[in-house]
């Protein structure tokens, strides 16, 4: 990511600064380092194609016409979330910490401003928080499982405080997005009917 701005510039290198301090510190404490030795479970567990097939095979598989508004909201979702991200990445074009170097990507996913696994995670979170809300004992472990995704990133190293960040914002605001644009009982139904080529009767 190569910027004219000093402001800009200096926020950036900063950032890098912090956040390479905030590795180094947590390095030893017993909480992140039982969190690393999950962190490659937490980076599957947020990733778009994973999150992709296994909800779509939920549609499919579950075939529950009570959940269909759900599962077709969040789908909703996790494309909005695919496209803002990626086009995010293709413009900002920041590159991925040193670190991540050996990582396998493609395309806008080598960059790393902003994340989208904390995009991912904050959205899903939001959207059983607010839009689609589950009772208090399942929501407590959603909410662990997205801030253990979001520190995750940084342990390792996959992408700086400020990608994190950004990527937590997005998710907030693509569920704000999904909310105005709810979709209705009646046209989930015709949606999942038109996909699995079957009539559903959503007078049933």
């Amino acid at each position: 990511m190569k910027t004219s701005s000093p402001a800009l510039k200096y926020l950036l290198e900063k950032d890098v600064q912090v956040s390479k301090h905030f590795v180094v510190a947590v390095s030893n404490l017993k909480f992140f380092k039982s969190l690393r030795i999950h962190s490659r479970f937490l980076e599957i567990s947020c990733d778009g194609i994973a999150w992709f097939a296994s909800w779509i095979a939920f549609i499919w598989l579950l075939s529950s016409k009570s959940l269909y508004q759900m599962q077709v909201n969040m789908l909703f979702g996790l494309i909005l979330d695919v496209v803002v991200v990626a086009v995010l990445k293709a413009l900002v074009r920041r590159r991925r910490p040193v670190a991540s170097k050996d990582m396998l990507t493609i395309g806008p996913d080598k960059f790393s401003f902003p994340s989208g696994h904390a995009s991912r995670a904050f959205f899903v979170l939001l959207f059983f928080a607010k839009l689609y809300p589950l009772h208090i004992v399942f929501l407590l472990p959603v909410t662990a499982w997205a801030v253990s995704v979001a520190i995750s990133r940084l342990i390792l190293q996959r992408h700086y405080i400020l990608d994190i960040c950004a990527g937590a914002v997005i998710g907030l605001l693509e569920a704000l997005v999904i909310g105005l644009l709810w979709v209705s009982e009646e046209t989930a139904f015709s949606i999942v009917g038109f996909v699995t080529e079957e009539t559903v009767d959503s007078m049933e």
